[in-house]
């Protein structure tokens, strides 16, 4: 499978354990907590899957940011939070940055 489909898959899983955290209350409610832990298993192993063909900064900083922009929109789009132009300016500014290793990677 493609590395870079599977890295963002691991991306949009880590948006998922992520968000999924609050519920968890400190991983006293099951349900929460076993969809926060298989999230975050199955992120991790699509990641490893992935850096076997991408170099780890890159695949790592792609990872970590698709989880932090994806995080920040869900939040502000269905639980509440607020978007300020500061915030979005930078939000956009990672959004750049991960296009940019995308296609400044080999």
């Amino acid at each position: 499978m493609n590395p870079w489909l599977l890295l963002v898959l691991a991306g949009l899983l880590e948006i998922c354990w992520a968000l999924g955290l609050k519920s968890t209350q400190g991983f006293t409610k099951l349900g929460p907590s076993l969809f926060v832990g298989i999230s975050l298993i199955a992120s991790m192993a699509l990641l490893a899957a992935a850096v076997k063909n991408l170099p780890i900064g890159t695949a790592y900083a792609v990872w970590v940011g698709i989880g932090v922009a994806g995080a920040a929109v869900f939040s502000v789009a269905f639980l509440g939070e607020t978007m300020s132009l500061p915030r979005a300016i930078f939000l956009g500014l990672l959004v750049i940055s991960i296009v940019g290793l995308k296609f400044t990677s080999h």
